[in-house]
């Protein structure tokens, strides 16, 4: 009889085994949980919002913005944030694309006119009392330039822009530079027709009547925010029609601020005062939504104005705004027309309720967000902003210059000429083109950190400071190839009259009042 089949013991695992697999398998869970996730951005642009049209560096006593404070006590907050031209389109294109408008050519918000031009160029002829001829501005941002938008969606983020855009129709629209959402779909440089409905837009109707637009604004934002794949991040642009005209307001908001302005006020419009609560109230439903949908600590949001506050239009028998202490406003060459209200929450980086004086500008955002959201910036696309992720941590930047090229200006209070300015340290240097004796270059040097307001010209006293600082105008002309103003030849001694350089021609309608 044979014995039965034996069967070997199972093999044990010893128990150190057993406790050393159930640690690795928690740690494998808890590093899968802890992965930290992908950036969201929010990249809020204000449009002709000046540095002191908020309650941020405590220049007035008018104007209310408390969701911007509450925005500012999550980052850090720059007083000396710059656009890189003092009107709106030039400086929309740089956010996208990094580059100075000395070298994407758009100098002038002609983005809406029916002429395509895709290349800055010389004009031909000017006035006879001109000294310099100006420059023939792009009107359409290049679909071969890969803008911010573009640069997200490679990494697959979602994208949207909601609000104003003012770089051209389509085939030049958002939809077209990275975008899959674009709301209102507007190419204006303002709101159609009205702030408050009925408006304008073309495909665009209000939910209910009297509507705000910035109110309807932040609720598309928001509505997409709660749409949108919530593993998957996000590049939103929620660029304000907030404060550029037309000048109109909620009734209630203005008869709010009639009473509150008082003699010897600079700041003394109650239809702006009104504008600017809007504008902030859209800033606090969004932040509201951030934190409703548990992303702030992997949301960056940038806040900032496209250039000055507009300090010439007429508006309640005064202007909407002044930029003082700073000289100047919008489409002036002058601090006021590019020195902006900016905030920055990157968070893990920024420090709560933080603040720099390191000069910024508006350009710097595209190197910085491709460095450190790893997108890909072709080798064939030079850019001339910088990281400036060592000032949002608080640190020191290292930069030698930045610099405004504005070489078509409107003539608007405080105007100066076809112009470039460099920014070195204390210094600021204005090149007038061709303004000076026998048509040669003119120059303004003002020391800002004595002299915020650009009062007194130390060319005389700082020669040297002049040729050091033209020289760097010099080089980045160079550099950008930058299409600059040349000598008139057809300039008029006897037609030049200087004394209306700075001052704003009368309107039509001023001329007859005068003749009544």
């Amino acid at each position: 009889m044979k014995a039965p089949p034996t069967t070997s013991p199972k093999k044990q695992i010893p128990s150190n085994m057993k406790a050393l697999s159930i640690f690795l398998l928690i740690a494998l869970i808890t590093v899968a949980h802890s992965k930290p996730k992908e950036m969201n951005v929010i990249f809020i642009l204000a449009d002709d919002l000046g540095w002191s049209d908020t309650t941020l560096y405590g220049q007035t006593k008018l104007y209310q913005t408390p969701n911007l404070e509450k925005l500012a006590a999550r980052g850090m907050t720059f007083s000396n944030a710059y656009t890189n031209s003092p009107l709106c389109s030039p400086t929309r294109a740089s956010v996208l694309t990094g580059q100075s408008p000395a070298r994407h050519g758009s100098v002038n918000p002609a983005h809406h006119t029916p002429t395509i031009r895709l290349q800055a160029s010389l004009r031909p002829n000017g006035p006879p009392g001109d000294k310099a001829l100006k420059v023939n501005t792009v009107t359409r941002l290049d679909n071969k330039l890969p803008t911010l938008g573009k640069l997200f969606k490679q990494r697959n983020y979602q994208t949207a822009h909601f609000g104003k855009w003012h770089l051209g129709t389509a085939p030049y629209s958002p939809r077209q530079h990275g975008f899959d959402v674009d709301i209102p779909n507007h190419p204006g440089p303002g709101p159609a027709g009205s702030y408050v409905a009925p408006w304008r837009f073309k495909n665009f109707k209000p939910n209910s009547p009297n509507e705000h637009i910035e109110d309807r604004m932040a609720k598309e934002a928001t509505s997409w925010l709660k749409k949108i794949n919530k593993n998957q991040p996000f590049f939103m642009n929620y660029w304000q029609f907030s404060v550029h005209g037309p000048f109109n307001a909620k009734e209630k908001l203005i008869e709010k601020y009639k009473p509150l302005i008082k003699p010897g006020m600079k700041q003394n419009c109650p239809t702006y005062a009104a504008m600017v609560e809007s504008m902030d109230d859209a800033i606090g439903t969004l932040l509201d939504a951030v934190d409703k949908a548990g992303i702030a600590d992997n949301t960056i949001i940038i806040f900032i104005s496209d250039n000055g506050g507009n300090m010439y239009s007429q508006v309640d028998n005064t202007t909407p705004t002044t930029n003082a202490p700073l000289r100047g406003g919008k489409a002036c060459i002058f601090d006021g027309g590019t020195r902006v209200p900016c905030i920055v929450v990157w968070p893990g980086v920024s420090k709560a309720g933080s603040k720099s004086k390191e000069r910024i500008q508006t350009s710097d955002f595209y190197p910085t967000l491709a460095k450190h959201l790893n997108l890909k910036i072709p080798k064939t696309h030079p850019v001339d902003g910088i990281d400036i992720m060592p000032a949002v941590k608080g640190e020191k930047l290292e930069r030698q210059a930045i610099f405004t090229y504005f070489p078509t200006p409107p003539p608007v209070p405080d105007w100066l000429p076809p112009s470039i300015a460099v920014y070195s340290g204390d210094w600021k240097l204005i090149r007038v083109f061709h303004g000076g004796e026998n048509q040669k270059h003119d120059y303004k040097l003002y020391n800002l950190k004595n002299d915020i307001g650009e009062k007194k010209n130390l060319t005389s006293q700082y020669p040297e400071k002049v040729k050091t600082l033209d020289a760097m105008i010099d080089q980045h002309i160079k550099e950008t190839g930058a299409v600059i103003p040349v000598k008139n030849p057809k300039f008029d001694p006897a037609q030049y009259k200087p004394e209306l350089i700075g001052i704003r021609p009368a309107s039509k309608n001023k001329k007859k009042k005068r003749k009544k």
